[in-house]
């Protein structure tokens, strides 16, 4: 049978188109389901790991979005961040130019965009239960999964690292020592070319394996064009020679290769062992990104007046000149720095890269019948890099080089036990072992001399946590569970001129250390009550917080200060419930938090941030801003009839902040603002059906529709950079042989091309630029899948 899932979320229209769908899914439904047997048309049961133990989606106690890996092949999802659409509340946007390859990861309106190592993330992202832990490299590639887990709130006692807002989990592929496996190949617009394959092998009676491996390429989609060329008169030169197409590079490139193998040892004894490598080469021209706003003339921060001409050529040109008309698809980037007398040149490619290798080992031991210990441990190691001109044009305004080196050791051990029928525990201990380097080359030339940093940064924590569920009544059963946390982050600063010498403007900062430590006791408390096979709802209050860390951006040393954690405290009521013999599947959930410390930047600096008089200074700090009051609603479900199934999903987030701190009054935040990257709405509906042709052969369209509201992307909620709401269709035709050992598909993404926004980076005020990456335009691309 084919499986879906049914979600739902939207503002009064959208409600009403949400409706509609539901309606005539509910008639082609009734006339699909006549002369089919319920048993055939019943939702097959989702199995989840979201507590430690397998579990029923529908008797877990925690609001979660769970995609298998079919389904994110019928909705043509190869990417992590695509698997957002459909899940209430929960933005994976990948990040414009100037924050390299990362995204911005939001759930309930809690999160992080910035990915500087200084900043935690909001939302843990876990691959087969190892933390990874940075937003660079989170552009991951759906390969060859078996679900992908997204458990919203915070996930505080389990999931514990920096999950505040929620974690997204991916699972892999298990081998089963079944001697099957995959080949498909993909062929698309702008020359894409997929390539996937995946095989399950088994080396003796006791050890299996399994090798997956994908390689991505399709030209970009956002031209970087040479504007001396295109205007000759312009007085700017021309890059590119004569007898060319203007063209410096396509942006959106796609260049991605990744591996994957998985050893597991299991001799049907009480212990089992799984090894796993992983290796991704991501090396591309840099993320798309189009000027959308822009002053003539770029500010003179007080502190550090302007030092060198933007302008090398004195053309008169402002940078407005560069600014394309709304909805297009290019910028007048040149990655270069022209030399002037009191700068040196700096010519960078243009392009983005992240590199990553990883292995873990998982131990599975069943001590006795009712006690099972796990110990995983993982090391993981990236070098990623980025060089980034924000003004996306000619100028020489300013232009960043960069990598960020990183190297992190995790262990966890969990000891899982049951008392009888009543009562199910776990214990654990958490540790990790983190050092990163930012070194980079930036040039600032409305502000700063030229210089280049290598900024170490080490991270640790270590935590023990409990749970435990007792069944009370054969129907009632309560929840506690405890997290305590403890972590430090050392931020070194290196600020010197490119040469090494010394810096006319940064020396003070040159050498400081910037600590951070803190520990903190997270706890969640719940009931949860079966009313019958098909109905269970659950009542909770859960915690969690998002580490401290260190301002990573200062001007002066007295800005290079550290920052502590946020905390938020959740109440939330659940229901989850199947309808019509097992054909309709719902679940709901409706939240209320308590959110303070918000981490955020202040571009008004209090004095003691501040040099002493008469020396001045810009302003650059992050400082825990404010509390805010956090309401929202969720509905998921599935309906399956037969050969037709559809999805559809709602959610609705009020996120409202309701104090301001005394450092922060006057700065990028204001009482009624509300988080980035946090729609007010969002909904999706999705339906295909199976028709079965000669042969039992199969042919299923397919169709998916999303829309996300109105969105701000800095704190501040300026109208300026805020994501106007959108609509994408995607839709796909799927052939498949009579043993399904042979599969054709033919699919289009964003079908009625909308023109949109996944991210928007702001620095209007302090550079005079808003650049945007807009989201893919309409592609296709067709498929073939053989299975052995």
């Amino acid at each position: 049978m084919s499986q879906s899932r049914f979600t739902a979320s939207a503002a009064p229209r959208a409600v009403a188109a949400a409706i509609r769908l539901a309606v005539a899914g509910g008639v082609l439904a009734s006339v699909a389901t006549q002369g089919i047997a319920a048993e055939d048309t019943e939702l097959a049961e989702v199995v989840v790991t979201a507590q430690f133990r397998e579990q029923n989606l529908q008797q877990t106690p925690i609001a979660i979005t769970a995609v298998t890996g079919e389904m994110m092949e019928a909705r043509s999802q190869t990417s992590l961040n695509e698997i957002a659409a459909q899940a209430p509340n929960v933005t994976l946007a990948p990040q414009g130019g100037p924050y390299g390859p990362s995204m911005a990861i939001y759930l309930r309106g809690v999160g992080q965009a910035d990915f500087n190592p200084a900043f935690e993330p909001g939302v843990g992202i876990y691959i087969d239960d190892v933390y990874f832990p940075t937003l660079t490299g989170s552009i991951m590639d759906l390969l060859d999964l078996d679900r992908v887990e997204i458990l919203r709130g915070p996930q505080g006692t389990l999931a514990g690292r920096n999950s505040i807002g929620g974690a997204v989990k991916l699972y892999s592929r298990m081998p089963t020592g079944d001697d099957t496996g995959y080949v498909s190949a993909t062929y698309g617009i702008r020359h894409r070319v997929d390539l996937r394959a995946s095989g399950d092998f088994k080396l003796t009676d006791s050890l299996s394996a399994r090798l997956s491996g994908v390689t991505k390429n399709q030209d970009g989609y956002v031209k970087r064009l040479d504007y001396g060329c295109l205007y000759p008169a312009s007085g700017i030169p021309r890059t590119l020679s004569y007898n060319t197409d203007c063209v410096l590079a396509r942006e959106g490139q796609i260049n991605y290769d990744a591996l994957r193998g998985i050893l597991r040892w299991d001799n049907g004894g009480p212990a089992t062992f799984t090894l796993i490598g992983d290796y991704t080469n991501d090396d591309r021209v840099t993320t798309p990104s189009v000027l959308i706003a822009a002053k003539p003339n770029a500010p003179a921060p007080a502190g550090f007046p302007i030092t060198a001409d933007i302008d090398p050529w004195h053309t008169g040109l402002g940078l407005d000149a560069f600014v394309p008309p709304a909805g297009s698809y290019y910028n007048y980037g040149t990655y270069t720095m022209v030399a002037t007398a009191n700068r040196p040149a700096h010519v960078t490619a243009g392009r983005s890269y992240f590199r990553s290798w990883g292995t873990s080992g998982n131990l599975d031991w069943k001590l006795g019948d009712n006690l099972q210990l796990v110990s995983i441990t993982a090391y993981r190691d990236y070098k990623s890099g980025f060089q980034n001109d924000n003004d996306l044009s000619p100028l020489d305004q300013q232009i960043g080089d960069g990598t960020q080196p990183l190297h992190v050791f995790t262990q966890e051990v969990r000891l899982n036990g049951s008392l009888g029928t009543a009562l199910d525990w776990t214990l654990g201990g958490f540790y990790l072992n983190q050092r990163s380097w930012y070194p980079s080359y930036q040039d600032l030339r409305y502000s700063l001399a030229p210089f280049q940093q290598n900024d170490p940064i080490d991270a640790k924590a270590k935590a023990a946590f409990a749970q435990a569920s007792f069944k009370a009544t054969d129907r009632m059963t309560l929840i506690g569970g405890l997290r305590y946390t403890k972590e430090s982050k050392e931020y070194q600063f290196s600020r010197r001129n490119p040469d090494g010498s010394t810096h006319p403007s940064l020396s003070g900062l040159d050498g400081v250390v910037g600590p951070y430590s803190g520990d903190k006791l997270d706890w969640r408390a719940g009931l949860q009550y079966q009313w019958d096979e098909t109905l269970m709802t659950y009542a909770q209050v859960s915690t969690g917080f998002k580490g401290g860390g260190v301002n990573p951006r200062p001007f002066v040393e007295q800005q290079a200060v550290g920052f502590n954690p946020e905390t938020l405290t959740s109440y939330e009521v659940g229901a989850k419930k199947e309808f019509l013999d097992r054909r309709l599947r719902v679940n709901s959930a409706v939240f209320y938090s308590d959110y303070k410390d918000i981490q955020g930047s202040a571009t008004t600096c209090p004095a003691q941030f501040l040099p002493p008089p008469p020396a001045t200074a810009p302003c650059s700090l992050i400082l825990n801003v404010g509390t805010a009051h956090v309401k929202g609603v969720e509905l998921e479900g599935n309906y399956q009839a037969g050969s037709l199934s559809f999805d559809s999903s709602l959610s609705y987030l009020d996120f409202n902040i309701v104090k301001v701190s005394a450092l922060a009054q006057g700065g990028a935040i204001a009482v009624g603002s509300t988080a980035p990257y946090t729609p007010k709405w969002k909904w999706s509906a999705g339906a295909q059906y199976q028709w079965h042709l000669a042969g039992d052969q199969t042919l299923t369209p397919r169709i998916d529709t999303t829309y996300t509201d109105k969105q701000y992307t800095t704190t501040n909620n300026f109208e300026r950079s805020a994501i106007d709401a959108y609509q994408v269709t995607n839709a796909r035709l799927t052939w498949r042989s009579e043993e399904r050992k042979l599969e054709a598909s033919f699919e289009v993404t964003n079908l009625f091309d909308k023109y949109y926004y996944t991210t928007i980076y702001d620095v209007y005020d302090r550079a005079g630029l808003i650049s945007g990456s807009p989201g893919h335009p309409r592609e296709w691309a067709v498929t073939v899948k053989k299975s052995f």
